[in-house]
């Protein structure tokens, strides 16, 4: 029998009860997170699609339209790695990521709100409305793209904290590619809807009132399902930055406040230099492939209304409303939306069958064969003037979209499951003589195991002020170049500061288009320059894409 006061064993049928209520608040969890993943791309699917040619409309000339779709990813570079780092290390009652997802969300419907309305309000507050009214859709279109975009980086943390097991990891990354490609469908199919005539048109207005009307709808609900996602608490409080100030310790007064707040700025920039320039070769060489392959895919999905309104259907964005150049290009626009549609229709099939696919041939070739479909589908583009193939060759492009929303992000997070093993010093330098282990023990004491959830480092770290704790690549770097023990640590690395800096190839994959590409195609006088620079940069994201490390393989052959 029992003795009174101990423990009682669960039965068989108590242990499945409870792993059935387990499994069922996981997916719970997984959908409520990915909600508001569908929410976002929804937003910025229907904003890619519909905001070019209204930028085209109110007279802005295509090079400088392209500088204003680059504002968003220029102003996420910066803040994105920032917010990570952030977030890895955030200590509230809503947890670590909710706070900045919610920040960003709120960005997103003022976005919403300010576009279809930046006339109305410029004629509101001046005589001369025209530059106010520009003035206001080129904030409206930053910020949301800059809000949209970043809001991906904690979601995606968010998700790698709840499901940390390889293959939950990459199941549950293959249902956050389904739902962005569901939201994709859903934002590229809507602007291709007359709305003018339709029987929301007496209620929300025009074509831009009534579809960014919908889409405040649609992001408003996938907005609240956030609040019932709970999130684990933090093992442990946040440790403040390496040369950043603890506020809570000083005076709480207007001056200290102020001299805070300058020692900070001053500290920022050398900060966000250590975090994101000393990255462990296994993520830089990620990074750069990721890099190349979004650049290119971006090249492509910015600009292929554009490219099929002009160049296919021979419209004239410019023209005057009712005439048949302008006719022509609305339909073009259409068209190109209806194949983004099927674009992210496709990547959704793909996300759908991801996990097996992966499973059977391994993620080195999925990964490779996604990449190399793109220049195939881009060269086949610019040698057709069929619609019907130019439509089948962008629809093909969902399985580059699929797999580049799930494999690299499940990459980096076995790395993180195995630091020692891929966040570790480069196997390249392997003739310094200088072992991990002696190092984590003379730098950071003795080891206490596995590491830590959330991508902690599980070794005891000293007192004094860091980031995080130091990771063994981190302490590896300096062993290697020769810092003496005295010299400061860098500060650890968290998943979402990591899951960030991939964020960062995916917004710094669309500076580029945005800068140059109008400039090139006024050069060619010809759109068809956006999908010859989408077709070269695949070709380039091959490479990269190959020296990627996928398992414990590629490290013993690129150190050889």
């Amino acid at each position: 029998m029992r003795e009174p006061g101990s423990p009682a064993c669960p039965s068989p049928m108590a242990q499945r009860l409870w792993g059935s209520r387990l499994l069922r608040h996981r997916k719970t969890q997984l959908l409520l997170v990915n909600l508001l993943t569908f929410g976002l791309e929804v937003c910025l699917a229907a904003g890619i699609t519909y905001v070019p040619p209204l930028l085209l409309e109110v007279g802005v000339e295509e090079k400088f339209m392209t500088m204003v779709l680059g504002i968003g990813p220029v102003l996420g570079l910066v803040s994105v790695p920032l917010l990570g780092s952030a977030s890895d290390h955030w200590c509230g009652r809503y947890g670590r990521r909710r706070p900045f997802i919610w920040a960003l969300s709120l960005g997103v419907l003022l976005s919403l709100f300010l576009i279809p309305r930046a006339g109305w309000l410029a004629a509101l507050l001046c005589a001369e409305p025209r530059p106010l009214e520009l003035a206001l859709l080129i904030l409206g279109v930053g910020l949301l793209d800059f809000c949209g975009q970043v809001c991906f980086t904690p979601l995606e943390a968010l998700l790698s904290d709840l499901f940390r097991d390889p293959d939950h990891c990459r199941q549950a990354f293959s249902v956050y590619a389904f739902m962005i490609s569901l939201g994709g469908c859903l934002g590229y199919l809507l602007p291709a809807i007359d709305w003018d005539s339709s029987v929301l048109a007496p209620y929300l207005g025009t074509q831009e009132e009534c579809l960014f009307g919908l889409l405040t709808l649609i992001f408003l609900s996938c907005m609240v399902a956030t609040l019932f996602v709970t999130e684990e608490a933090a093992l442990s409080p946040p440790e403040p930055a390496e040369g950043l100030a603890v506020s809570s310790l000083l005076p709480h007064c207007c001056p200290c406040r102020t001299r805070l707040a300058v020692r900070n700025l001053g500290a920022l920039l050398p900060w966000l230099h250590q975090l994101c320039c000393r990255v462990p070769r296994t993520l830089r060489r990620l990074f750069v492939a990721e890099l190349c392959s979004w650049t290119a895919f971006m090249t492509f999905t910015l600009f292929y209304t554009d490219f099929v309104g002009e160049g296919l259907y021979q419209g004239v964005p410019r023209a005057e409303p009712g005439t048949e150049a302008r006719r022509h290009y609305d339909e073009g626009v259409r068209m190109g939306s209806l194949g983004l549609f099927l674009q992210c229709t496709i990547s959704l099939l793909f996300s759908l069958v991801m996990d097996r696919l992966v499973q059977r041939f391994g993620t080195r070739t999925v990964y490779l064969a996604s990449v190399v479909a793109f220049p195939v589908a881009a060269g086949a583009m610019c040698l057709s003037r069929s619609v019907a193939v130019v439509t089948a060759s962008a629809a093909l492009t969902g399985f580059t979209f699929s797999a580049l929303q799930i494999l690299p992000y499940t990459l980096a997070s076995l790395y993180h499951r195995e630091k020692q093993v891929f966040l570790s010093r480069s196997r390249g330098d392997a003739g310094s003589g200088v072992s991990d282990d002696s190092l984590l023990t003379s730098f950071s004491g003795p080891k206490t195991g596995s590491p830590f959830p959330k991508g902690h480092s599980g070794a005891t770290l000293p007192s004094s002020p860091a980031l995080c704790g130091a990771s063994a690549c981190d302490i590896s770097m300096r062993g290697v170049v020769g810092e003496q023990p005295e010299a400061r640590i860098v500060p650890g690395r968290g998943i979402c500061l990591d899951l960030a800096i991939l964020d960062s190839a995916f917004l710094l994959s669309q500076v580029a288009p945005s800068l140059f590409m109008g400039s090139i195609v006024q050069l060619s006088q010809s759109v068809t320059a956006y999908m010859v620079s989408a077709a070269g940069l695949g070709l380039v994201a091959i490479y990269f894409a190959t020296q990627v490390i996928f398992d414990k393989s590629d490290l013993t052959k690129s150190s050889v």
